[in-house]
């Protein structure tokens, strides 16, 4: 079975290791405990990692977080995956650095990336693994917050989790995302 792991984030240097790009760094962790290398296709950067018998395809959008829906929508169609078997990871403000919560589905919380993936796929019933990276910003400073790098004890607490982001994808794929869900959402 195939599954669709899609870690959200913009391309360019400027962009590498800022709280924005959460989604690519989970990504680049799991293609890097299984020695998958990325290479670049329509709209992504793609590695395929396996799991337990499934076939994890991640992706990184180089459409900017703004268009992501774009390559999520064209990544699912040409490998004829249904939407309950994408796990889009995403960074969250509501959350604490080091966060993380699975959800089945729900609003885009006013993220950007989220949203347009959802106004292209016609629906917000699709996975997505929440990843905390804080908020601590003065009211109207939350786009620098955001393209802003970790702060070293931030990015101690989100190197400290990358490993359990990984085990729950790949949780989501064998076991499901109810069992995931409860496994790991309380910890």
């Amino acid at each position: 079975m195939k599954f669709l792991i899609v870690g959200l984030g913009n391309i360019g240097a400027e962009y590498a290791g800022t709280r924005h790009n959460i989604g690519f760094m989970v990504v680049d962790h799991l293609a890097a405990a299984s020695d998958a290398a990325f290479t670049s296709d329509r709209y992504a950067s793609v590695a395929t990692v396996r799991c337990r018998g499934h076939q994890l395809i991640l992706i990184k959008p180089s459409t900017y977080m703004n268009l992501s829906g774009k390559a999520v929508h064209y990544w699912l169609t040409k490998e004829k995956i249904d939407v309950n078997r994408c796990l889009v990871v995403v960074d969250d403000l509501a959350l604490e650095t080091g966060q993380l919560r699975m959800k089945s589905g729900g609003s885009d919380g006013g993220h950007n990336g989220l949203a347009h993936i959802a106004e292209t796929l016609g629906t917000t019933a699709f996975p997505r693994l929440r990843f905390g990276i804080g908020h601590n910003f003065a009211k109207g400073f939350q786009i620098d917050y955001v393209l802003g790098r970790f702060e070293k004890a931030e990015a101690e607490a989100v190197e400290a989790k990358l490993d359990t982001a990984c085990e729950m994808i790949q949780s989501f794929a064998f076991a499901g995302i109810e069992r995931t869900m409860n496994a790991y959402n309380n910890k």
